[in-house]
């Protein structure tokens, strides 16, 4: 379930208004990634005012105009039917990545392989899938 504006967790409702629209963005963005309702309210929460502590006249901006059901990253590639494929870690362009197996792009990307895995294997456990380690020159 996606949350809007009109439609969110009463949680946020003591939250400054782009302060809980960032929130929005960011439970909507975990839930797509199949992490579980009761982990993605409260740490979409705790990101979302720490990001409006130090966010620009610019990112408030674009903000405000931003359609909270639609993430930056959305492409083709996501949506369900990935729901089920196992998450891989691997080393491109001098960067570690993290993706759905059968994605177009990476979801994620660390300078750090332990950071990398880490996160690969928080959206497989979220989703009862795998975590496919690559080596730097696989």
């Amino acid at each position: 379930m996606a949350y809007t504006m009109n439609d969110y967790p009463d949680s946020l409702k003591n939250l400054e208004r782009l302060e809980r629209r960032k929130a929005i963005d960011i439970i909507n963005a975990m839930l797509e990634d199949g992490y579980d309702e009761n982990r993605a309210i409260p740490i979409g929460t705790e990101q979302a005012q720490d990001w409006y502590k130090s966010a620009s006249d610019d990112d408030l901006k674009k903000l405000e105009n931003k359609d909270l059901q639609k993430h930056d990253d959305d492409d083709d590639s996501r949506g369900p039917e990935l729901i089920d494929n196992d998450v891989e870690v691997y080393y491109e362009e001098d960067e570690w990545k993290v993706k759905t197996v059968g994605a177009k792009q990476a979801s994620a990307t660390y300078d750090k392989k332990q950071d990398a895995e880490k996160r690969a294997k928080e959206i497989a456990d979220n989703r009862g899938t795998d975590v496919k380690v690559h080596n730097k020159n696989d």
